[in-house]
This record gives structure tokens, C-alpha cells and sequence, in this order.
């Protein structure tokens, strides 16, 4: 596609041919969206429908200039990420390796960090964007987005498995350079009497977690709650709770925000907290991002424990039945030794009959630590004819501010991190190793739900375990033990009920994972394209699996950001009736018009499934 570049000093405009066809130039014609329902073939009212490239009021080459020159940051056509595909399979090996790079994915417009979930949603790139650098930047785009009826999708991290952070034909909001961090010394917030000022730091959407920590925790010795994956992105993370590895100490990443910076769907900026804007800025943590775009988002800083660590063993048990004893007693040890604010991250089961623990440490040393898993260590050492310690207990116990420090791990734990090495790469950026298989997947399927913590009592603990050997006949999964506030201190389990979430996570001991696909797998990509026969099948064992736990644990719901794409009652999973009936009045109240829309977004039981059309 041919190119025309326009400078305007700091703002430029890509415009391609598709910018310039005739049907583009009837712009100024009134939206379609305000023409008046319609009827499809299938006899479904259409109430509205957003505006697709070429049809009457696209906008116009010179309304598209006219934002790029009213904006501090850019507008520019989405090129295709893997344009350099048809130059060369070395030129296409080479795109698909930094497919493998959470930042460069962060950094290309029309990338995702998953590539698609088959039978529900491919990666595809918008026709345009806008990379804005300023709140005043994001609230021209969401205006312009309105006024010509666009479908509008913003992109930050870009990790959202249903993915929500990309569409076709449609306009994206890219807060890639929307990334400041300000540690604040004393920060009250807006609109509040009487309150006494704490430390905080002040963080806008667009920033990336490692920064956020570099900022606060390694330099600023506080912490911070954030998440878990580093690449995470600050806006869409705090938008739906969000989970750390040590939540089950600090809580929710929603938890820790005392103020937020908002643009809504008719373009105003607004501020809100406890003392304004209160039902917003209830709705805003935990709802996702249905009620608009975060700008800036002010958060607590606490006080940084001594140490942060990690617990890693594989127990691998002769038999079936062998298998079950090793469940039940490690359900046992879990609800007895781990289930506190000291513990958190995840165990793994599988049909190979072992138990994968990768856990995290927070507060205690190497010494204390071995002490605590010393009793289960013992009971499967003598239980040898049963069971086999195929990897022994690895403990990693480091000052907590070198836990984010780049150049410690390098120096003193190389392998457990991946560093940004490209050319121009995000200086002292890393990934988790263990993050790698979430990088560029094609997702097959990924069920969660909650276990709630009655499921360890004495009369059901035995039930659990043997649903969960069964569950891991069908497939492999994990138990997320920091996803889940049964163990924290009451201020921090009481975040289940004050944030919009499914209200079972107050009482849940973890959430169960069962996920899988393939990576670096892009349909469309000729000699690239995923296997859709063995994605299906995989995702029907995904499901047996999940189903098989929710026989004993019905009101499991899910965690919004990383459940089923095909969940029939997904409101009521992800945010509990009560709570969803309250975010839909609040969604029609702050976006009636439906601007800000996507799968399983508040409201999206009245859209296609592509966003594009309005039926109720």
C-alpha cells in the first residue's frame, strides 16, 4: 500500500489508499448510528451500528489530519505486522521471532499478545490509530471516535486473551507513550477533608508493571501491588482487579487505588475516588474497561517487606491412587501451612501424575521457608515405594527491592528472567522464563474459577482431591493460590466485596487455571497457521476438565480477564448478579451510546459479537 507522510512538527498522519477512496469522502454525511433502527435478513432489530472503512461517514482523509493536528501525539494507518512476510521466509522467520517478545509486541500497533482463540476472535489490526501521549491526547480521540460513530478498541499492554484490545475496521487508542511514573511523598486525594496524607505514586495507563517496580520498589524501596506478568500494562491491569504474586498479602492491584484520572465516552476528563465520582470509581476497578480509559491511576505505596522469594518442587507419584494421597495431602499442607499472607503463586497437576509447585515467598527467609515444607518434604520421603521427589525443593530467597532489579537477576539468576536484547529494545525490560508460553499463543481454550476455601474442610478435602486427579485425566492445570483472598488478613479479604467482582474470591483459596493452545501460530500466515482440528480438541478436554471441578464447586464463576470466551452466563461468573446489575445501570448512565465495547464487556449482551451492531 502506497504512503503518504505528513509533518506537522511533533504530530504526523500516515494516509494510505484506503484513507482516500470516493465512499470516504461523504464523511460529513450524519453517522448511520443516528439514522434509526433497521432490520437484518434474519429479521433482528438493529438499533445502530458503528461505521466500517468506505461506507457513508468514514472519515475523510482531511478529518483524519485534522485530529493528527490537534494532538500532541500521532495518527497513522495500522501497517500490517507481518507485511515483511511476502519478501522472504528469513524476513518472516525474523517477524515471528520478535513475536516471541512481549515488547515488541508493545511496541507494534497492530500486535496482540495472543494471537487469536479459535472459533471465537483473530488478531487483526485497526485501520487506524491514534498513539496518544496526553490525557487531553486520549479525550480528542474518544471524542472523534464518537463523532463519526467508529468502533473504538485501545490497546496498552496488549495482553488480553478475549481479545478485546483489537478489531477490524475499527479506530485504536494506543497509550503505549502514555507512561509516566511520579513517586509522590504526600498525596491526598481530590475532593477528600480531614484525610491524612500518605505516600503514593502517581502512574499513567499506558505504563508497563517492571517500570512501575523499577520506579517504586528498586529505586523507591516501597511497594507497590501490580501484576504478576512484568509486560502487564497499568490501565486494563488495574481495570479488572488484578493479581499479583503477592496478593494474598497486599490484595488486589484495584485495591491499592486512592485515585484515578478517567476519559469517558463523551470525551471529558474527569477525577475519581472515595469522595468523587465514588460509583465510577467503584465500577472502574474491577468492571473493565466498559466505563472508559484510565489516564492515570494514583496508588498506595506500603511499606517493603524484607525478603521476596520463590519455592519450586516436583513430587511425581507411581499410580493413580498413589496420585490421589499426594493431592489430598498436599490440599492439607497447603490449608494448614501455606494458605497466609506468606505464600503465593501456583501448583500444577497433570496427567503424568505429578505435582508441580512454583510458588512465591514474601517476609521470610531461606531458613524460615525450608521449615515450612520440611514436614511435606518428610511425609513423601518416607512414602518412598509411592512417591519420587523427581525435582527436590529449590528455595530462592533475596532482599525484596532486588526482586524487579534487572541487573541482580542478571548477575545472580540469569536463567529466571528474558531480557529485551533487540536492537532499541526497552533498556533493562525482562520477561519471566516462565512466561514465555504465553507469549504469541492461539489459544485452544482457558477456563478459571474459584475454589472456594470450604472445599479444604476435613468432610470435603478427600472430594476435592480426587476431582482434581480426574480433572487432570482430561487436562493438565493449574490452582493460582494468590488469586484468591481466603488466607489474607481481613482488610485485604474484605476487597472481594468492595470491588466488582464475582464476591466468591473473598472466601477463595485460588483459582483453578486450565489453559493451552499453540504458540507463535497466526491464522492467515501462510506455512504459520494454527491447527484448528487439534485446538478444538484440545479445548473440548480444556472444558471436560473444567467441568468435572465445577461438579463440586457450582459457584466457581471466573475471573473476568481470563475466562471462557464462550461462557454462557459470563456476567454473572465474572462479577456475581448483584454486582452486574449495578455496573449495567452505571454503564447506560456513563456510556449509553455504547462507545466503549467489546466481548464480555458490561453491556456487550446488546452487541454483535464483533461490536460493530446494536440489537437491544
Amino acid at each position: 500500500m502506497s504512503e503518504q507522510k505528513i509533518n506537522k512538527g511533533k504530530r504526523h498522519l500516515l494516509l494510505g489508499s484506503a484513507g482516500l477512496t470516493a465512499a470516504a469522502v461523504t464523511g460529513l454525511l450524519k453517522p448511520q448510528a443516528a439514522q434509526g433502527a433497521t432490520t437484518m435478513g434474519n429479521g433482528t432489530a438493529v438499533l445502530a451500528r458503528k461505521v466500517r472503512p468506505g461506507e457513508p461517514g468514514w472519515p475523510t482523509a482531511a478529518q483524519w489530519q485534522a485530529l493528527a493536528d490537534d494532538m500532541q501525539g500521532k495518527v497513522f494507518q495500522v501497517p500490517d505486522p507481518f507485511a515483511g512476510c511476502e519478501q522472504s521466509a528469513q524476513a518472516c522467520n525474523d517477524i515471528l521471532k520478535n513475536f516471541e517478545n512481549p515488547f515488541f509486541i508493545q511496541d507494534t500497533p497492530g500486535a496482540t499478545q495472543s494471537s487469536g482463540w479459535v472459533d471465537a476472535w483473530t488478531s487483526r489490526v485497526s485501520q487506524y490509530a491514534a498513539e496518544v501521549e496526553t490525557a487531553e491526547d486520549v479525550a480528542k480521540a474518544v471524542k472523534f471516535a464518537k463523532q463519526h460513530n467508529l468502533r473504538l478498541v485501545v490497546k496498552g499492554g496488549a495482553h488480553s486473551y478475549l481479545g478485546q484490545s483489537n478489531a477490524p475496521d475499527s479506530f485504536l487508542i494506543w497509550t503505549k507513550r502514555l507512561d509516566k511514573i511520579e513517586m509522590l511523598d504526600s498525596f491526598v486525594p481530590q475532593g477528600a477533608s480531614g484525610v491524612a496524607p500518605i505516600e503514593a505514586v502517581d502512574v499513567q495507563g499506558g505504563a508497563i508493571w517492571v517500570d512501575v517496580y523499577d520506579k517504586a520498589v528498586v529505586k523507591g524501596r516501597r511497594y507497590v501491588q501490580g501484576g504478576g506478568c512484568t509486560s502487564v500494562g497499568v490501565g486494563g491491569h488495574l481495570q479488572t482487579g488484578g493479581f499479583g504474586s503477592f496478593s494474598k498479602r497486599f490484595g488486589m492491584s484495584a485495591g491499592g487505588i486512592v485515585e484515578l484520572e478517567m476519559v469517558l465516552a463523551d470525551g471529558s476528563i474527569v477525577i475519581a475516588n472515595e469522595y468523587q465520582n465514588a460509583d465510577l470509581f467503584w465500577a472502574a476497578r474491577g468492571a473493565g474497561a466498559a466505563f472508559g480509559i484510565i489516564t492515570r491511576a494514583t496508588l498506595k505505596l506500603l511499606p517493603l517487606p524484607d525478603t521476596f522469594g520463590f519455592a519450586g518442587l516436583r513430587v511425581k507419584a507411581k499410580s493413580v491412587g498413589a496420585y490421589a494421597e499426594l493431592v489430598e495431602a498436599f490440599l492439607r499442607f497447603y490449608r494448614d501451612s501455606l494458605m497466609n499472607p506468606h505464600w503465593g503463586e501456583h501448583a500444577g497437576f497433570n496427567g503424568e501424575n505429578e505435582l508441580e509447585i512454583a510458588m512465591s515467598i514474601q517476609g521470610l527467609s531461606e531458613q524460615q521457608a525450608a521449615e515450612v515444607w520440611q514436614p511435606f518434604i518428610n511425609w513423601v520421603t518416607e512414602r518412598s515405594d509411592y512417591f519420587e521427589i523427581t525435582s527436590p525443593l529449590r528455595l530462592v530467597v533475596v532482599p525484596a527491592y532486588h526482586w524487579w532489579d534487572y541487573e541482580y537477576r542478571k548477575k545472580h539468576m540469569p536463567h529466571s528472567i528474558i531480557a529485551d536484547d533487540r536492537p532499541g529494545g526497552k533498556p533493562g525490560a525482562f520477561w519471566w522464563s516462565g512466561s514465555s508460553r504465553e507469549v504469541s499463543i492461539y489459544i485452544a481454550g482457558y477456563e478459571s474459577g474459584w475454589l472456594h476455601e470450604r472445599l479444604l474442610q476435613d468432610s470435603q478435602v478427600q472430594t476435592l482431591a480426587m476431582t482434581l486427579v480426574a480433572a487432570s485425566r482430561a487436562r493438565g492445570f493449574e490452582i493460582h493460590f494468590n488469586k484468591g483472598l481466603a488466607g489474607s488478613p481481613p482488610d485485604i479479604a474484605r476487597q472481594g466485596r468492595e470491588i466488582p467482582m464475582n464476591p466468591v474470591v473473598e472466601h477463595a483459596f485460588g483459582l483453578v487455571i486450565v489453559a493451552g493452545g499453540e504458540l507463535n501460530k497466526h491464522e492467515g500466515l501462510r506455512g504459520h497457521e494454527p491447527n484448528k482440528i487439534e485446538a478444538r480438541t484440545e479445548g473440548a478436554r480444556i472444558l471436560e476438565a473444567m467441568d468435572i471441578i465445577r461438579a463440586i464447586a457450582p459457584d466457581a464463576g471466573g475471573y473476568c480477564s481470563e475466562m471462557g470466551y464462550h461462557v454462557p452466563d459470563w456476567q454473572t461468573a465474572a462479577w456475581g448478579r448483584a454486582n452486574y446489575e449495578r455496573l449495567l445501570r452505571l454503564k447506560r448512565q456513563y456510556d449509553p451510546d455504547g462507545l466503549f465495547m467489546a466481548h464480555h464487556y458490561v453491556g456487550s449482551e446488546g452487541w454483535s459479537s464483533d461490536g460493530f451492531v446494536r440489537r437491544s
